[in-house]
């Protein structure tokens, strides 16, 4: 087979076709929500075997790390085996659908859609309803502009953590690799909270998510700076921004992506918000400018699908030389 058409780079190229096209399944099954409800039982399962010390949810969090790491690496690894042992095509398959469940550029574009049409028609009730489902943070007393930035942020935030993370990890590794990062992030987003109760239970997964994404958040910002130009939106502008406030997050990779999208649009992002009842003081990113509208999350959307493009042409065409200078 051709070093630019490997078992990895066909499955991942498919799996990414079939996202585009298909977007996410919402069935009960879905590994993501398999390993949401495994990080979950976990936890309660954990909480009772440890102490209720700093030190004893620590220690607690680090087990829940081996417990969902070991369980997306050993399962992802059987079914890849499994579909070797059957077939050379049924392997490739099998590695295609691994990765399309990884991919979330589709449903981040219906969710956030979902948020934009009732927003743009005026009716503000159903767009923070619809914007609860994508963000963490307390949406019940939005505005209109919160909920818009609301979603715009979570466009920039998961164009990395959603799309070219796993994307960068599949084409190292399969989609093996690709389920190590997705099992770490999808504890971060269900764990890695700094209040009260997980503060402490949740720092080692929020720990490690941060260092998986460290090259992946950057990655995608260089990425969006470059897309900015063919979805027409301010490129110099994104780089003037990034470069002063990528920093501006509690997280070092949070703000790369939403300072860029920021300067894109022109816009300012981030800012207090409230979690669970308590009020986070955060940084603001970007410059008002102007107010964010509903259209910007159409603008992001187009940024964020331009940006997945580029970076797979990039990452696939990179495993290829790479695969060509060791063979």
């Amino acid at each position: 087979m051709p070093v630019f058409a490997d078992k990895i780079s066909i499955a991942v190229l498919l799996g990414f076709l079939l996202d585009m096209l298909l977007g996410d399944p919402q069935w009960m099954y879905h590994p993501v929500r398999l390993t949401g409800k495994l990080i979950a039982g976990a936890e309660t399962l954990l909480r009772r075997s440890f102490p209720e010390t700093e030190d004893g949810e620590r220690r607690a969090g680090f087990c829940l790390i081996l417990i969902v790491c070991s369980a997306a690496v050993f399962s992802s690894y059987l079914i890849v085996e499994m579909g070797d042992r059957i077939h050379p095509a049924a392997g490739i398959a099998v590695r295609a659908i691994l990765c399309y469940f990884l991919f979330a550029a589709r449903s981040l574009r219906d969710e956030s859609m979902k948020v934009y049409r009732p927003l743009s028609e005026g009716d503000v009730c159903a767009a923070r309803q619809a914007v609860s489902m994508i963000v963490g943070r307390d949406t019940q007393n939005l505005s209109s502009e919160g909920i818009a930035r609301a979603a715009v942020e979570t466009i920039a935030e998961n164009t990395s953590d959603g799309v070219i993370a796993p994307m960068l990890y599949m084409a190292v590794g399969g989609p093996v690799l690709g389920w190590l990062y997705k099992s770490v992030n999808t504890m971060d987003s269900m764990v890695g909270y700094k209040n009260g109760k997980y503060r402490h239970f949740g720092r080692y997964p929020a720990k490690l998510d941060d260092i998986l994404n460290l090259l992946p958040s950057r990655l995608s910002a260089v990425f969006m700076i470059l897309s900015c130009i063919p979805a027409g939106l301010d490129a110099a502008g994104a780089l003037r921004i990034f470069r002063r406030d990528r920093y501006n997050h509690a997280s070092p990779n949070s703000a790369q992506t939403e300072a860029v999208m920021a300067g894109a649009l022109g816009v300012q992002l981030a800012g207090d918000a409230w979690y669970f009842g308590e009020l986070l003081k955060k940084k603001t990113i970007g410059d008002p400018e102007r107010t964010v509208v509903p259209e910007d999350i159409c603008r992001a959307n187009r940024l964020m699908y331009i940006t997945s493009f580029m970076a797979l042409i990039f990452f696939l065409a990179l495993r290829g030389c790479m695969l060509a200078v060791l063979k």
